[in-house]
């Protein structure tokens, strides 16, 4: 006679494979978010000439050849049509923000309202505004893509202008990124700097109030900053703030060595740190601005967070 169990015992082993379901639910590590492709084929690395420190120094194949001139339909004006969508200017809009009696605006994309998965805010160089992380065409069509990539996984992306590389500077970058936060409770704000506005970034990146709202800052084309290695951010923050270093060999305004020695630093005095630093080969000034690959950067990030 075949076994029938009776309704008890099928009572007590439904309700055992439900515990051991939601144990395993508990247990198994949430995924970190990440954004999804956006024309990987175009923007990707095209040569990966060196890997050392684990992995975290990285030395890129840069070509003017190939990467600005023909990539560019107008060299440093327009970059070739297939490298941009007008999705995000089409929904671009102004953000004004209040900063100590200043009203300052930003140019942003996205869920600017609320609800966005992450935001990235740009700041600018000597000479440069909002506009300048705003244009679709210029640097190879890369702030397109990050404009794209943001826009496309419910993020938010702005280009802020700044009062200046100091104090200031900072108070209107910290108070738009407490704008967002309000917005969007619990996502990750990554700052991006140009050149000069790295001031700003390592700032930030030392302020107790804005680095809570940190999820990593990039530095293009930019600064060191020996104070941070002092601050509490670098020292005791958990997980540790991410940084990377995007800089190229033959740029005259800041030494690429400099900026190297100084992501090295991070990692000897505190082993592990999350810094990633991309030397494009022969690449100037502006080069880690056009090259950098903004989903592999950011998806780095994203994933050291969790």
């Amino acid at each position: 006679m075949a076994f029938c169990p009776d309704r008890r015992y099928l009572a007590v082993r439904a309700a055992a494979g439900a515990a051991f379901l939601l144990t395993a639910a508990v247990a198994a590590p949430a995924l970190a978010f990440q954004l999804a492709p956006y024309k990987d084929k175009l923007f990707r690395y095209p040569k990966v000439l060196e890997k050392s420190d684990d992995g975290t120094f990285e030395r890129v194949g840069y070509d003017i050849e190939r990467d600005l001139y023909g990539r560019d339909e107008v060299p440093e004006s327009r970059v070739n049509r297939r490298y941009v969508s007008m999705k995000p200017r089409r929904r671009e809009k102004k953000v004004r923000f209040e900063v100590s009696g200043r009203t300052l605006q930003a140019l942003g994309v996205g869920r600017l309202d609320g609800g966005a998965s992450a935001v990235v805010i740009y700041v600018h160089g000597k000479g440069g505004n909002r506009k300048q992380g705003a244009n679709d065409w210029t640097f190879g069509g890369n702030f397109n893509r990050i404009r794209n990539l943001m826009l496309r996984n419910d993020g938010v992306y702005l280009s802020t202008d700044i009062t200046d590389f100091a104090e200031r500077g900072r108070d209107d970058v910290k108070a738009l990124m407490k704008q967002q936060a309000a917005r969007s409770p619990g996502a990750p704000i990554f700052v991006a700097c140009g050149s000069m506005g790295g001031h700003i970034c390592w700032q930030l990146a030392r302020d107790r109030e804005a680095s809570a709202l940190l999820g990593g800052i990039l530095l293009l084309g930019s600064v060191s900053n020996a104070a941070f290695l002092q601050s509490d951010t670098y020292r005791s923050r958990r997980p540790p703030l991410p940084v990377y270093f995007g800089h190229g060999s033959a740029d005259s305004v800041f030494d690429w060595k400099q900026q190297a020695a100084f992501a090295r630093q991070l990692r000897a005095g505190r082993p592990g740190y999350p810094v990633r630093f991309t030397l494009f080969d022969t690449g100037s000034h502006g080069t880690p601005i056009r090259m950098t690959d903004w989903r592999l950067i950011l998806n780095w990030m994203l994933a050291a967070r969790s």
